[in-house]
């Protein structure tokens, strides 16, 4: 599940790669900050599964560990988003689009993947709720 809401980010991060990677005189600096961007995911991505790893703990997960990871993911996490804005910013600034639309439709596409991520959740949590009330009537 924690994919589905990093794929946007790598998305942007692979097209943002092609369009530096066209560009010498800022490949260096830009590619750097991108590859940053890329070790940054994969701490995101370790953080997630130590927490996933701490909620399966058969004697239960350690509330203060949990906690850490959680901010030290949210952090990255924008960190991440600041910047990929950045970057799409500047290479936007590099090739000025009169109409360039791609800022606000990428927002819309990470808003529109957070919403289906929650909406799933949800849907397991509604389910979990009725799997008690069935047990109870039971």
């Amino acid at each position: 599940m924690v994919c589905t809401v990093i794929k946007p980010f790598l998305r942007v991060l692979e097209a943002t790669k092609r369009t530096f990677a066209m560009e010498p005189q800022s490949q260096t600096t830009s590619l750097q900050r991108l590859q940053n961007v890329e070790k940054r995911i994969v701490r995101v991505l370790e953080l997630a599964g130590g927490v996933m790893d701490e909620l399966g703990n058969p004697s239960g997960p350690r509330k203060d560990l949990v906690n850490s990871h959680c901010g030290e993911f949210m952090q990255l996490v924008k960190d991440i988003q600041v910047t990929l804005r950045e970057e799409i910013k500047s290479a936007c600034e590099y090739r000025p689009f009169e109409k360039c639309d791609y800022v606000p439709r990428i927002s819309n596409e990470i808003c529109c993947k957070k919403l289906e991520y929650i909406i799933a959740q949800l849907d397991v949590m509604k389910q979990t709720v009725e799997g008690y009330g069935d047990e109870a009537s039971a």
